[in-house]
């Protein structure tokens, strides 16, 4: 994909081409070798794995169809091909142009100064509005969306075992920082980061 190819802000992701459905590595081989990995090489993302990183982290399932979990990707500058340095709002099947720059030094330093996360070419950032949930459920809901939140993240683990890629959950960092980092709005509160980038030996 190339830049031009962005309508606008907005930029439709890839869903997996039924040749990578039958390729691939068998998910019992993606789970036998997924491992955290924190050292990131500077090598360039492309746009197919970086669209199917995203959509592996949004397909999953939902108490009661409510879907609380908003999905925010942190992008640096010439990290991923044809996409500009910024941060991205997942919307439907579309990123959305959130804040443009390149704001992944600003999310480690959020993270309780894990400086590795600057290095990655992208990071994923799952925040959840819990009303979506508790408003059926009350206080267990909270709980519902917590486990979502895990799919996601198994989800993204294996996607990158696949396709070659490192990642890292990281669940320690200053949530208000990481808020401001991101200009969250109110009811988006951030659960779960993941770095994502070819890993460095």
């Amino acid at each position: 994909m190339k830049k031009q190819e962005m309508r606008g802000e907005m930029v439709l992701l890839e869903a997996p081409k039924e040749e990578r459905l039958k390729g691939g590595i068998p998910v019992e081989r993606a789970i036998l070798n997924r491992r955290s990995r924190r050292r990131f090489s500077s090598q360039k993302i492309g746009f197919e794995q970086f669209s199917h990183v995203v959509w592996a982290a949004s397909t999953i399932p939902s108490a009661g169809a409510l879907y609380p979990l908003e999905f925010y990707v942190v992008v640096g500058e010439n990290a991923v091909e044809g996409i500009e340095a910024g941060i991205y709002h997942l919307v439907g099947k579309e990123l959305a142009l959130h804040k443009r720059g390149d704001f992944r030094k600003d999310l480690a330093e959020a993270s309780l100064r894990q400086m590795f996360i600057a290095d990655a070419p992208f990071s994923l950032v799952i925040s959840a509005e819990y009303e979506r949930t508790t408003r059926r459920y009350g206080e267990r809901g909270i709980r519902y969306v917590h486990i979502e939140a895990g799919h996601a993240g198994q989800n993204i683990y294996l996607e990158c075992e696949s396709l070659g890629l490192a990642t890292v959950a990281i669940g320690a960092f200053h949530d208000d920082a990481v808020s401001r980092c991101l200009s969250l709005p109110k009811e988006h509160r951030p659960l779960y980061i993941f770095p994502v980038g070819f890993g460095k030996e």
